[in-house]
């Protein structure tokens, strides 16, 4: 366990941000290799049938995230103010209400696929590959949940490693898993979506074992998930949901986007995959410190310390708008060689786009940065409604740019979407700042 609430802040800002830094890094090593597995061994139709459904599966793992992470907050505050019977109580609820949600959208998310795939305009010769691969992640959404639950609890705790070594080994199994079912069991895109859940029921079953021994603070009783306070479930549902529809939000603009490049062609379709995959790459920073500051924030507000807030908001900021000057050399110097890393690629149109869409977005990274920060930041101390309503302010602009500019100016309309919405939905969050007064010095 580590208390953020003593200590230099840089330093603990930066060694519980490494940690996750590592394990997204990791996953993200799995997404590349699983597309780079699918589009060297099953060819551009599979790549470009995942790819046509990558929203909407990053809808799902993104809201799930979310609401395991909403949720922690409650737990690191709780932690924060040093009360170990509450954080047992809000480890419980995690458990509970989230497992209720999970299976509810199971079963909704396949009793609506075919619309759903419908509203996608996924090409009709990709949609059966498109639906085998999707049905099996939404199947196994509870599994994804339960991991990111625990994951989560420990990391509100201040243990950030134990995630990334149990990561780190799922990865390697889920990787093995996509070699082993699309090469041997010649179990096609099937193969790949099996292998994500099984990994992820594996890292769930490994990680709750380490943890109830390792830590008597979220060894659970029986009266923990009895007599709980109607107060602690509202705010937990209110963090959980506030942060899972952030990003559910975020991924249905997204989504939106998609149905139209769907219409412009395989090609674009694969390019489009390849820049997303990129962009996860370089965008990886904004989520390290987003969660970063969600559990430094909680904690430090749970003990009372405001002027630590501030400090870590504004040390959080630098970090990533370092970061961000170094996404734009990597666009314009090698943007091309990592295009045809992830794909296998040699297709001008493929790898002109997509390079297209990397050069353009990442100088606008910088906005990025900020909204991450301080949405997470937010969220962490409380502040649920503005970061809604900015990530709101986002999907409404891509819903807008899709029926508009996408038809209008073809892949350039989807180019310019997203650096669009981001100063737009940057606005919001910069006003409540500035309003809080506690906070007011941080900008």
């Amino acid at each position: 366990m580590k208390d953020l609430t003593k200590g230099k802040p840089s330093t603990l800002i930066l060694s519980f941000a490494l940690p996750v830094f590592l394990g997204n890094l990791l996953q993200l090593t799995y997404s590349l290799a699983d597309t780079r597995i699918v589009g060297s061994f099953l060819k551009e139709d599979a790549l470009a049938a995942v790819g046509a459904t990558s929203p909407l599966s990053g809808l799902i793992i993104g809201f799930l995230m979310g609401l395991a992470n909403g949720f922690a907050i409650v737990t690191a505050q709780k932690f924060g103010a040093g009360n170990r019977e509450e954080v047992r109580k809000s480890f419980a609820l995690s458990l509970v209400m989230g497992s209720v949600i999970s299976l509810a959208l199971t079963v909704l998310g396949l009793l609506l696929l075919h619309p759903i795939l419908g509203f996608l305009n996924v090409p009709d010769h990709l949609t059966e590959t498109a639906r085998q691969y999707i049905f099996i992640i939404i199947a196994g959404m509870l599994a994804t949940f339960l991991y990111d639950t625990c994951a989560a609890s420990l990391r509100a705790l201040g243990d950030t490693v134990t995630p990334l070594v149990i990561l780190a080994v799922s990865v390697t199994l889920n990787i093995a898993g996509d070699l082993f079912f699309i090469l041997v069991v010649k179990a096609g895109v099937q193969g790949a979506a099996v292998a994500t859940v099984l990994s992820q029921t594996l890292a769930f079953l490994v990680c709750w074992f380490y943890m109830i021994r390792r830590y008597e603070i979220l060894r659970l009783k029986k009266e923990d998930f009895f007599g709980l306070e109607r107060n602690m479930m509202k705010n937990m549902l209110s963090a959980g949901l506030s942060m899972g529809l952030v990003s559910s939000l975020v991924n249905l603009g997204t989504l939106a986007l998609q149905t139209s490049i769907n219409r412009l062609g395989r090609d674009i379709i694969v390019a489009h995959t390849a820049a997303r995959k990129i962009t996860e790459m370089f965008m990886i920073m904004f989520g390290v410190f987003g969660q970063t500051m969600a559990i430094f924030c909680g904690q430090n507000a749970g003990a009372g310390r405001m002027d630590r807030v501030r400090h870590g908001i504004g040390l959080a900021v630098l970090y990533t708008c370092i970061w961000s000057v170094m996404t734009v050399i990597f666009s314009f110097t090698i943007g091309k060689q990592l295009i045809y890393l992830v794909t296998g690629s040699h297709n001008e149109t493929v790898i002109r786009n997509a390079a297209n869409y990397l050069k353009f977005d990442t100088i606008f990274y910088f906005v990025t940065a900020v909204i991450s920060v301080l949405r997470n930041a937010m969220q962490g101390l409380g502040e649920t409604v503005i970061p809604l309503a900015s990530s709101a302010l986002e999907m409404i602009g891509k819903v807008v740019i899709a029926v508009t500019l996408v038809p209008l100016l073809g892949y350039t309309g989807v180019i310019v979407a997203e650096p669009i919405v981001w100063i737009i939905m940057v606005i919001p969050l910069i006003v409540k700042i500035l309003k809080m007064p506690e906070l007011k010095r941080t900008v």
